[in-house]
């Protein structure tokens, strides 16, 4: 999309309009599609216009979010290594294996983590088998 600063030449009345693209202003131009709101005028024209550039007040604002972000992200990637070294990953039976855990008085030597459904996350605690949802991140490095 371009938008265009538009002059009405026998009113004067200058107004914005949207455009798919340049050749687009162009065909509706020559077609005589293009008129003046306030006076009904074929004689639109464009008039000069600056490019519109979106410049950060504060570019320090960014860069503390991509460092607050990096920081959010290493302190989960820590939780995420602990987890893995010291429990059992039980995939998507995560909630069987609970219940297993729960009802069988299963003395299990790591605690387990593994995906669950939401539906089946609210069963578990309507049961009073306590959960923790943590966020999760992809390990890339890219």
């Amino acid at each position: 999309m371009i938008k265009y600063k538009l002059i009405c030449k026998d009113c004067d009345t200058s107004f914005d309009s949207w455009f798919s693209t340049s050749k687009e202003y162009e065909k509706l131009k020559k077609d005589n599609f293009l008129n003046c709101y306030d006076c009904s005028s074929l004689n639109v024209e464009k008039t000069l216009m600056s490019p519109s550039i979106f410049r950060s007040k504060n570019n320090t604002t960014i860069d503390n979010k991509n460092k607050k972000y990096s920081e959010i992200k290493k302190k989960i990637s820590k939780y995420q290594k602990f987890i893995k070294d010291n429990f059992n990953y039980v995939g998507e039976n995560f909630a069987y294996e609970a219940r297993s855990l729960h009802y069988k008085d299963k003395k299990a030597s790591k605690g387990i983590y593994g995906s669950v459904t939401k539906k089946d996350l609210e069963e578990l605690k309507e049961e009073g088998i306590e959960t923790q949802t943590i966020p999760w991140v992809k390990d890339s490095t890219n």
